[in-house]
């Protein structure tokens, strides 16, 4: 027990303050006496906090009982309206490896980029990566990810030929199929796989023959109505079609109405429609009056040949660009979706074709299907996030990663002899991209396999005032992503 408090007591002088000084006595006396069972407590506790985290005996065990059930612990409580910190996320390594010289090269010209390590989706480099801009002929990575999705892999276009409405007619109707080729079955024409017309011809009169009824095949009607117009987007210079790029576009066609048809670059025609006419005509014999009208609804079929299948023409599109066959899978990805058949509805019907996937597309400009128009806006880190699935093979996406040019490959837009030459030779073999080019803007997009066998998905924009040097500054700088690999730095 403690020693009683001895509180001194000053002797009074003033009588009539006796009283009030007892009281003021009494009262600092209680005070004290709280105090001192205060301090007690506060001690005790002291010294059962020591004992518990000392190892201390039975008695601090006992006290601390007598402590919680004389003052119970209240339970805390969160406020559902107040926000909760987030767990803690681990910090990121420090990378030390640096391509900053690299992308300061004046022939990037208006540069952005994005790199991110596919093994764990973690940006690792980044200029303006979340910016759309023009996309060059990577748009084709677009399209032929929106052809998987909604045609799938194994959908093929049909051309037909049916009854026309009147006796000795026939009717040639395009199903959007621009690989049609004039050449006589067994030779090949650039578009390997294609259909041929003479084949359909044979279909045809081997059909007509079968009714006696019918007389002899006089007329040819031409139906393009599957595409609508423009057949020209107003972005695309017209000087392509001398130059062998890219066809009016239009539902019914032959060998991308290129004057060679065994040629990847060919002059085409201003007439597509006509030129497919005339080759059919002449595989029925000739001699045949030419017009342009829609089939007659419920026509009597009289032959039909079908395209290759999807996953070859995306191979085909992607290996050497081809301009043709992209705005093809666009035009019918937009069809089959709903979203319309004219330039118009490549907007919803391409934005709609990638939905599927799960990546944000806000911002995104759709204008054609091939690149090839100077207002199409995609951003680089969309570019990443889908390449991501790419080279994951999700779904049917492993169709796109194997069209997809190699650096110094057998074939295709990356084996060209003014690209990854040099000291990028380094990265043979390890980049799969699609490469894109407009007069203003060179693109690369894709997976790089890094040398410390980290997957790396890329997009590189040289942008604006850019010449063809753009393409050796763009490789450089990919093979410098490809050295780094999961150590590439951001700075």
């Amino acid at each position: 027990m403690e020693e009683p408090v001895q509180i001194p007591v000053t002797p009074v002088v003033d009588a009539p303050r006796r009283g009030i000084t007892a009281t003021l006595t009494r009262h600092r006396r209680a005070w004290l006496i709280t105090a001192g069972a205060l301090v007690f407590v506060l001690l005790g506790s002291g010294a059962v906090l020591a004992g518990t985290q000392t190892g201390g005996g039975e008695p601090a065990a006992a006290s601390v009982v007598a402590l919680t059930s004389a003052t119970p612990t209240p339970t805390p409580t969160v406020d559902p309206a107040r926000p909760v910190p987030a767990e803690a996320s681990s910090a990121s390594r420090l990378r030390t490896c640096s391509v900053a010289g690299l992308a300061a090269d004046g022939r990037l010209a208006d540069f952005q980029a994005q790199v991110v390590n596919a093994n764990t989706g973690e940006v690792l480099f980044d200029r303006g990566g979340t910016t759309s801009s023009r996309t060059a002929s990577v748009m084709k990575v677009l399209t032929s990810a929106a052809a998987l999705n909604v045609l799938g892999s194994d959908y093929r276009a049909t051309t037909r030929v049916v009854k026309g409405a009147e006796p000795g007619q026939v009717v040639l109707v395009g199903g959007g199929d621009v690989t049609l080729s004039r050449l006589p079955t067994g030779q090949e024409p650039f578009y390997t796989g294609a259909a041929h017309l003479d084949d359909l011809a044979t279909q045809t009169m081997v059909a007509w023959a079968a009714d006696p009824a019918n007389p002899p095949i006089s007329s040819l009607v031409l139906d393009s109505s599957y595409f609508s117009g423009p057949d020209w987007d107003e972005g695309w210079a017209r000087t392509e079609l001398g130059l062998g790029s890219m066809p009016e576009m239009t539902a019914l066609m032959v060998d991308g109405d290129r004057n060679d048809p065994t040629r990847s670059t060919s002059t085409r025609s201003e007439d597509p429609i006509a030129r497919a006419g005339q080759a059919f005509a002449d595989a029925l014999g000739g001699g045949l009056s030419i017009s342009r009208a829609t089939a007659p609804a419920d026509a009597a079929q009289l032959g039909a040949v079908q395209s290759a299948p999807v996953s070859t023409l995306i191979q085909q599109s992607l290996i050497v660009s081809d301009n043709t066959i992209a705005e093809m899978l666009a035009r019918l990805v937009a069809i089959e979706n709903g979203s319309g058949n004219s330039f118009s509805a490549l907007q919803q019907g391409i934005v709609g074709g990638l939905a599927a996937y799960g990546i944000d597309t806000t911002g995104m400009i759709i204008k054609d299907g091939s690149g090839l128009s100077p207002y199409n806006a995609v951003s680089p880190a969309y570019l990443t996030a889908l390449f991501l699935k790419v080279n994951a093979r999700e779904g049917n996406l492993g169709v796109l990663f194997d069209g997809l040019p190699i650096a110094g490959g057998p074939r295709g837009s990356l084996s060209y002899s003014d690209r990854f030459t040099g000291a990028n030779s380094a990265a043979d073999g390890a980049v799969f991209a699609k490469t894109g080019w407009i007069d203003t803007g060179y693109t690369l997009a894709g997976v790089i396999h890094a040398a410390d066998g980290t997957p790396l998905t890329f997009a590189i924009y040289a942008i604006g005032n850019v010449s063809s040097n753009a393409k050796i500054a763009i490789d450089t700088l990919t093979t410098g992503f490809f050295h780094c690999g999961d150590n590439l730095s951001n700075n």
